[in-house]
């Protein structure tokens, strides 16, 4: 299978979410209101990506697995195993909640799913930044003391960026995103999380909404302090580097290829800037926002189209 797969987004409704991926993306968004995620790759028993283009036109992505797994994933592939990754564009135009995935070794026994996941950085604007890990010295107790007296920005680490920064957000991190951030999140395929505090807000429906205390407070690594973004630059780099995936961040100047032999890994490839034109069996051209699944049978050379162009690819989740 030496083609591109490319996949239908999914528009999910966010009560902090805007109108920014029709501006940012040039995408026509289905219905008015806060869309605050789109789902690019997703193989959930919720939520299925549909393939467009391409011979796999129609089938989700449950059916392409199921058909030809072998060819998209490389042998030995069951064909019932979801694929492991979900990626998804956030808008955030109000703050999320702050909140946790469950780790690995404790997800089961609360009924969820562990969730490590990359920000990549597409546009920000204002003072918005990002919240990940607690302040230096914070303890349970004293986050717990917070929660009841509405003062818990004082135990959470919260830091700038800037257009181009990425960070690793692993399972047990507490976390949240500023508004006034649009975001790339390329994480394992899981939709479990824990709020711990909401800031007062209300859902769509205008009530409260849910939150999750002592799932929170049993999910939370209480030793990790003060993380730092992996800063925006102009070189190849490894950005993120986890037991469930890692990406590359790949600057394409004009001329530069970056080429894929067939039978060494299935690859995401999402494009954060710029046009590139993929070729394979045939040629395909992505844009800003795009983000496409390159099987384990194809080969594929990546070039920028009209000048430099910035992807990211991610390898390594088999």
């Amino acid at each position: 299978m030496n083609e591109v797969l490319r996949f239908a987004p999914i528009y999910q409704d966010r009560v902090w979410g805007g109108r920014v991926l029709e501006s940012a993306l040039q995408r026509t968004l289905p219905r008015e209101g806060p869309i605050g995620e789109s789902w690019e790759v997703v193989d959930r028993p919720e939520a299925q990506s549909v393939c467009i283009g391409g011979t796999l036109d129609g089938r989700t992505i449950r059916e392409a697995l199921a058909e030809h797994g072998e060819a998209i994933m490389g042998p030995d592939w069951p064909a019932e195993r979801p694929f492991p990754i979900l990626i998804k564009w956030l808008d955030c135009r109000e703050r999320l909640s702050l909140q946790v995935h469950p780790p690995a070794e404790i997800a089961p026994a609360m009924g969820g799913e562990p969730k490590t996941e990359n920000w990549y950085i597409a546009e920000t604007s204002g003072e918005a930044g990002l919240i990940v890990g607690l302040k230096h010295g914070t303890t349970r107790a004293a986050f717990a003391e917070a929660l009841t007296d509405n003062s818990l920005e004082s135990c959470v680490h919260r830091f700038p960026v800037e257009a181009g920064d990425s960070i690793l957000v692993e399972s047990g991190t507490v976390h949240a995103i500023d508004g006034g951030n649009l975001i790339l999140e390329i994480q394992q395929n899981s939709d479990t999380t824990y709020r711990v505090y909401d800031w007062g807000r209300v859902g769509l429906d205008g009530s409260p909404r849910q939150l999750h205390i002592a799932e929170s407070l049993a999910s939370i690594d209480w030793d990790f302090f003060e993380p730092e973004p992996i800063k925006a630059a102009n070189e190849d780099a490894i950005i993120a580097e986890s037991s469930e995936f890692a990406i590359r961040r790949s600057p394409l100047a004009p001329g530069q290829t970056l080429a894929f032999a067939a039978g060494e890994q299935p690859r995401l490839l999402s494009v954060a800037s710029g046009q590139v034109k993929v070729k394979g069996e045939a040629e395909t051209t992505l844009s800003k926002g795009d983000n496409v699944l390159l099987p384990f049978a194809g080969t594929f050379e990546i070039a920028a189209v009209d000048g430099d162009a910035l992807v990211l690819v991610t390898e390594n989740f088999r």
